[in-house]
């Protein structure tokens, strides 16, 4: 049995692959189900066909040497959880069109500049600044805040006002104006702090009702200066909390749950509980937190 060469993450371009190992070789591993076809003359190792990298480096291969991975496919690589694995999404310049393969999301735009590429794993990837200004203005409004979010979360306090303005200067730079107020708009709600990609819905819920702001992640201190407990989200003015629960809703967490908003109640706080379902009919949640602010007096 012949040894395959490495390749891109286990997929190649076939010419290539017969010319390193011959016609007769190259048959024979397709034959025995070693190799299989990802898109036109590209084939990949078989237990590699799922993985985010192989099936990214064989739409590589398809497109061609000048083409780059954007949008969602991007931001994954970048470690964006809340962006989509499927299609690949790759972005080739106007004078070429490609034929839509499975599998791939192509993308026709102006020349990318090299200095705007990026190399993650080997992959030729748009630079974060740039994948993530695309994304505000043009994908789904709760995954596009949440890569947001992730994006800032990854870099030093000190970084994030800087690469904030990188983005904004993106958005504003885009020769298609679709989309830009809005993108303004979840890039000034992305602050780098909810912990899950539900929790960043849950801002944008918030916004889209009119609500005031609320602080992620507000901790409780004692006089001196230790944590009690830390807040998913609150108006530390108005001592109202919103805590979600995900999906881990045991019977030993709302025991925990329980006695701590007991605590919390006792220190004046009204704590509210918010769920996956609250995401999708937050009627509930919503009216639950006008009612809070009614209690303090505060129309919301």
């Amino acid at each position: 049995m012949t040894e395959l060469p490495d390749g891109l993450h286990g997929a190649y371009r076939r010419p290539e692959l017969e010319a390193a190992i011959g016609l007769s070789d190259l048959r024979a591993a397709i034959r025995e189900g070693r190799l299989v076809a990802s898109h036109r003359r590209v084939l990949v190792v078989r237990e590699r066909i799922a993985d985010l990298e192989t099936r990214a480096a064989a739409g590589l291969l398809f497109a061609g040497d000048d083409a780059v991975l954007t949008r969602h496919t991007a931001a994954r690589l970048y470690g964006c959880t809340a962006a989509n694995t499927a299609p690949i999404d790759i972005l080739v310049p106007y004078s070429r069109r490609l034929y839509q393969s499975q599998g791939l999301a192509i993308h026709n735009g102006a020349f990318v500049d090299e200095d705007d590429v990026a190399e993650v794993s080997g992959l030729r990837v748009l630079v974060p600044d740039m994948v993530l200004a695309d994304l505000l203005c043009r994908g789904y409004q709760p995954a596009a805040l949440a890569c947001a979010d992730q994006m800032l979360a990854r870099l030093p306090d000190a970084g994030r006002a800087g690469f904030r303005e990188l983005v904004l200067r993106r958005i504003r730079e885009r020769k298609d104006p679709r989309g830009q107020k809005r993108a303004g708009v979840l890039l000034n709600l992305a602050t780098g702090l909810p912990e899950s990609p539900f929790e960043s819905q849950l801002v944008l819920t918030f916004y889209d009702h009119d609500l005031p702001l609320a602080t992620p992640q507000h901790s409780i201190t004692t006089i001196d200066g230790r944590e009690l407990y830390r807040l998913d989200f609150a108006w530390p003015e108005f001592r109202i909390a919103v805590e979600y629960d995900g999906y881990a809703a045991h019977a030993e967490r709302q025991e925990r749950d329980r006695l701590r908003d007991e605590d919390l109640a006792r220190r004046g706080w009204i704590v509210i509980r918010a769920a996956v379902a609250d995401l999708m009919t937050p009627r509930r949640l919503i009216d639950e937190i006008r009612d809070a602010f009614r209690t303090r007096r505060i129309v919301a």
